[in-house]
């Protein structure tokens, strides 16, 4: 499979934590797939491709047709004050950090905020906050769209997200809003309803 440039996806404006290079291996399609640490179990569809250069500590990306095109994220047992990304190059300022005592729409101002630092980019706007489920956990969905500095083109998003046992976990897709999102956006929904949380047990060590 041939990937298109990552453009201005955000995985081009992350830290100097993540690997220069990312390495790329295919997803076998409807076949169970360990995620973020083995704390998530997706089951995609055909043509997904795994990424080794990750958000963060705690996450994964995915994307089938190239970054620029389609993003597709997991975050798993984000802990009490840490943030969702690496801190990007030439920060001016620290990511905001998650709290395990934060309410639902707290959760999406978190993405949110995080993402408007990520991208440098004030064009970033929350549609919708709803109540969810990510796996059998009760949780928010959120939708938004956003269009990155000097690029010209703009983006949907949809992300998951729910506290379960004091840690974060969150399933993100953006794409840009002309095709991509409403291609693929009932999959991924899909992909979240059947999602398996593997929360580890309280007390066990990390």
């Amino acid at each position: 499979m041939r990937l298109v440039p990552l453009a201005f996806s955000l995985i081009a404006l992350l830290g100097a934590a993540m690997p220069l290079r990312a390495e790329w291996k295919a997803l076998s399609a409807d076949e169970d797939v360990a995620v973020a640490g083995k704390l998530m179990i997706a089951t995609p569809k055909g043509g997904w491709n795994r990424s080794t250069a990750k958000p963060s500590a705690r996450s994964e990306r995915w994307t089938r047709d190239g970054l620029a095109l389609n993003e597709l994220t997991f975050f798993a047992g984000v802990a009490e004050g840490e943030a969702l990304y690496f801190a990007p190059l030439m920060a001016k300022q620290d990511l905001p950090k998650f709290r395990a005592q934060m309410l639902p729409t707290e959760i999406v101002e978190l993405f949110e905020n995080s993402n408007r630092m990520i991208l440098d980019s004030s064009v970033f706007a929350v549609s919708a906050v709803e109540p969810a489920k990510l796996g059998r956990f009760d949780g928010v969905r959120f939708s938004y769209t956003y269009a990155a500095q000097d690029e010209g083109l703009t983006r949907k998003g949809e992300g998951v997200a729910a506290i379960v046992d004091g840690k974060l976990y969150l399933v993100n897709f953006v794409a840009p809003a002309v095709h991509y999102f409403d291609r693929d956006i009932s999959e991924i929904r899909q992909l979240v309803s059947s999602l398996k949380l593997r929360p580890p047990k309280p007390g066990a060590a990390k």
